[in-house]
């Protein structure tokens, strides 16, 4: 296999099995490293950065104190997933042991906006303007520089009354937890999608997705 050939989902799944730190999330796997200080972090930082020049192929971090927060994907593949992001998750993962930093799973996670709508194209330009986003090719929004969350548009004949809703990605390992809360706090859990994604519905009928990485 080619370093840039995109993954199918077995194979991704079968590389992620062993690489126990890392999780897909929408378009990219993901990472959570905690260290004892700061200054470990940015050591580990440096440490990312000079496996990503040596590959030519650069993850996005973001440096949280002692934690830092690292995704990964091929955006010359159209934000695949593709064999040298695996290698590279691979190295970030034995640079973050050797410094003895904690992967913290639980912290993995995203969040899309997703919008209702019977026709997508005649409303995806609009936000795209409005939120600087570009139009990818299967029609969501992605910001150019990968910090605010993407927007997909859920085509159907009978929108929802509350178009917009959030996903929130989180590892299928963490679900459970996530789940409890909710319905601990009252919320209506929808579980016919169940385990790829549960629907939220809160006591004012606002609708959110709790969205995981399993059987998709």
């Amino acid at each position: 296999m080619s370093d840039t050939d995109i993954l199918s989902n077995q194979q991704l799944r079968d590389y992620l099995e062993e690489l126990p730190h890392w999780r897909e999330i929408p378009g990219a796997i993901a990472a959570v490293f905690q260290t004892r200080t700061s200054a470990a972090a940015i050591e580990l930082f440096s440490d990312i950065a000079g496996a990503a020049e040596m590959d030519n192929h650069h993850p996005d971090v973001d440096w949280r104190y002692n934690r830092l927060f690292v995704s990964t994907t091929s955006h010359d593949a159209g934000g695949a997933i593709t064999a040298r992001d695996i290698a590279l998750a691979s190295k970030i993962s034995e640079r973050a042991e050797a410094l003895g930093a904690k992967p913290r799973v639980d912290l993995i996670g995203a969040v899309e906006i997703g919008i209702d709508t019977d026709d997508p194209a005649a409303i995806a330009a609009q936000w795209a303007a409005g939120l600087g986003y570009k139009v990818q090719e299967d029609g969501s929004l992605a910001d150019p520089d990968h910090r605010k969350p993407a927007i997909w548009f859920q085509q159907t004949a009978t929108p929802n009354e509350n178009r917009l809703h959030l996903d929130i990605w989180n590892p299928y390992s963490q679900s459970a937890k996530v789940l409890d809360a909710l319905k601990e706090q009252g919320v209506a859990i929808d579980e016919q999608y169940a385990p790829g994604f549960y629907v939220a519905t809160d006591r004012q009928g606002n609708r959110f997705c709790l969205c995981t990485e399993a059987d998709r």
